[in-house]
């Protein structure tokens, strides 16, 4: 078979679960014999071409700065769609499967388009579908509305679809999917390895991008309350991002300076090694395709504390009072008694999350996500 995987990022050029999943798609199809061919912008100079083991990378648009004030801009989806359409009309004919992200956008159009030309197979990879209410908080009320007529024209065109989470399956299907549509629980690629009691620390931990979304500042306050009845509770929060200044700010207005580290982006084995003497890993995020850091806590035998919001597909991953605790909202007051919730249960907590890992850790796998797609490739 002859694949080709459309993606406008690659891992490690950029870093994130959409990025892994594609290259440990592409390399698991090129490990079953497929030959594949990896679609994507240019992130690398010339003089470091990207090696990913038999997989065929191909630049279709040049390096752009892809995010502005921690949002994705406008041109780079235009010009990849642009540069994903060309190549498409000209080479598509070599392809059986043509798979790729929905996001962003303009690459499924493209693809549709070439595809009444050469007719491949079409297989969409939906990781979020965002209401109309948050496409106008996005991009404004006439934005908004352009983007969502345009995530709606693509859930509209023929496909084979798969979402991670039920939330976003049924946003698909209520958007006017021509289609199946499987859901993959699985993302977490690493052996599990869950972590007793012994060495845990009164520590929370949070790693990923300082973005609005994500709501990274809410931790500080959170805590401080939390201390007020727990004061041996300590914060690391990793990564980077446009919120960072205000979160070293409010670390500082706090007083919380000797208590709260803000290391910004390390190695993951730091991370790692965070998780595993952990309270909890806390994710006050609003809006997430999946979560996998969820996973990847309970992995290590640590809860996690995640909030209940329209969005926020994260708490599928979280069974509350069994491997973490969903906070009613992001606001530091019901983000502070949700960690003290953690706090006050933490061994008997970190029990039934080993317990829930180990029910669930084969559905929650990148194998079995992989075993998936690559099954409904050879079914056709």
């Amino acid at each position: 078979m002859n694949a080709c995987v459309v993606y406008d990022c690659l891992y490690p050029h950029t870093v994130g679960g959409a990025e892994r999943w594609y290259r440990n798609l592409s390399e698991r199809l090129a490990a079953e014999g497929h030959e594949v061919t990896y679609l994507t912008l240019r992130q690398w100079t010339r003089d470091a071409e990207p090696r990913v083991t038999g997989v065929a990378v191909r630049a279709v648009g040049p390096r752009f700065e892809l995010y502005r004030r921690g949002r994705r801009r406008t041109l780079p989806p235009l010009v990849f769609g642009m540069g994903v359409l060309v190549h498409l009309l000209a080479r598509g004919r070599r392809y059986d499967v043509v798979h790729m992200a929905s996001f962003p956008y303009f690459s499924v159009l493209a693809a549709a388009a070439a595809r009444r030309i050469h007719g491949f197979e079409l297989i969409v990879d939906w990781h979020e579908v965002w209401s109309k209410e948050y496409w106008h908080d996005y991009l404004g009320k006439a934005g908004g509305m352009v983007g969502w007529l345009v995530q709606r024209s693509c859930a509209r065109v023929r496909q084979r679809a798969f979402c991670f989470s039920r939330l976003h399956a049924g946003r698909l299907r209520a958007s006017g999917l021509r289609g199946p549509v499987t859901v993959l629980r699985g993302q977490y690629a690493e052996s599990p390895t869950p972590t007793g009691d012994e060495g845990r620390e009164p520590l929370i931990v949070f790693a990923g991008r300082h973005i609005p979304e994500k709501r990274v500042c809410t931790i500080v306050p959170a805590l401080a309350r939390a201390r007020q009845q727990a004061p041996d509770l300590r914060a690391e929060i990793y990564g980077d991002g446009p919120d960072r200044h205000k979160l070293a700010s409010l670390v500082r207005e706090e007083r919380l300076s000797d208590v709260v580290s803000v290391p910004g982006f390390v190695d993951a084995s730091d991370v790692d090694a965070a998780l595993r003497r952990a309270l909890c890993m806390v994710l006050p995020s609003v809006r997430e395709g999946y979560g996998r850091i969820v996973v990847e806590a309970a992995a290590r035998g640590t809860p996690s504390v995640v909030v209940r919001a329209p969005d926020n597909a994260a708490t599928e991953l979280v069974e509350d009072g069994v491997n973490g605790v969903i906070a009613s909202s992001a606001e530091p007051g019901d983000l502070g008694r949700a960690i003290l919730r953690v706090h006050d249960s933490a061994p008997e907590l970190r029990a039934s999350t080993r317990a829930w890992f180990k029910r669930n850790a084969r559905d929650l796998s990148l194998t079995n996500s992989l075993d998936i797609v690559t099954r409904c490739y050879r079914e056709g």
